[in-house]
């Protein structure tokens, strides 16, 4: 029995976004104490393979659908979004979320009330455009693009990785960071479905605009909370590594298309 497409978006949101939980699982499995240069290693891998899946498939479906005016917009309408979000956020204590604790710490609780409810926040924010987009691909009946949530697997390991190490040097608990992550599970599920539901009946401007605005929010994110991470006090090399996580998503992308 075929399930219905909004129930296969929401498995493929799920698959997706369970890379943030195993990396997470990694990180509070070694106590917090994985060095700081392999986790960059592992963020800058991640960087390049986001940056293949935003320039490779997701900016070159938007312009394809919906045209140079709908790519442009969503473009700089999801960068400004993300960046006026995680300015506010970063105000709670929010701000070094995806920073593993040894270069620059995540605040505790006790150094910054309400910077936990913040922290889950904010990496809501990082992760919904993507099941967004996972839910979007399924529109008019199409296959899932298995490059696509290759790719977005793959960034999500390394980002659940380095938060959860850097909570856990916080201080925060295991249950907590459990908790949060497999939050963001469910979220990131819920969301791919309701990008099927909520634009199936769209015109073809508006999802490429969607598209577009998660392209947008994701390079936003990796300049202001992956990058940071992968290149603060990097090992040598770290630009390479960073190239070859573009190369392994670019191919995965162009052989399953």
């Amino acid at each position: 029995m075929k399930l219905p497409m909004f129930v296969q978006a929401a498995c493929w949101g799920l698959l997706a976004g369970s890379g943030l939980l195993i990396g997470a699982v990694v990180a509070v499995a070694f106590g917090g104490r994985l060095p700081h240069r392999m986790i960059a290693a592992v963020m800058g891998f991640g960087g390049g393979v986001l940056i293949a899946v935003l320039s490779v498939d997701l900016m070159d479906s938007a312009f394809e659908d919906g045209g140079p005016i709908a790519a442009t917009f969503g473009f700089l309408f999801g960068a400004a979004a993300f960046s006026a979000i995680n300015w506010r956020l970063a105000q709670h204590g929010a701000r070094h979320r995806n920073r593993c604790g040894d270069c620059v710490e995540q605040p505790s609780e006790a150094e910054h009330k309400g910077s936990g409810l913040a922290i889950a926040v904010g990496a809501v924010l990082d992760g919904v455009p993507e099941s967004l987009v996972i839910g979007l691909s399924l529109l008019g009946g199409g296959k899932i693009g298995l490059g696509l949530v290759a790719g977005f697997f793959l960034a999500n390991v390394p980002q659940g990785l380095s938060s959860a190490s850097g909570m856990k040097k916080a201080g925060r608990s295991s249950r907590y960071i459990f908790s949060l992550w497999a939050g963001i599970l469910l979220s990131s599920g819920m969301a791919a479905a309701a990008g099927y539901l909520v634009l199936g009946t769209a015109a073809p401007a508006l999802p490429a605009t969607i598209l577009a605005f998660a392209a947008g929010g994701v390079l936003a994110m990796l300049a202001e909370s992956m990058i940071p991470e992968a290149f603060a006090d990097a090992q040598p090399f770290i630009g390479l590594i960073t190239v070859v996580g573009f190369l392994v998503a670019f191919l995965i992308i162009k052989m399953h298309a």
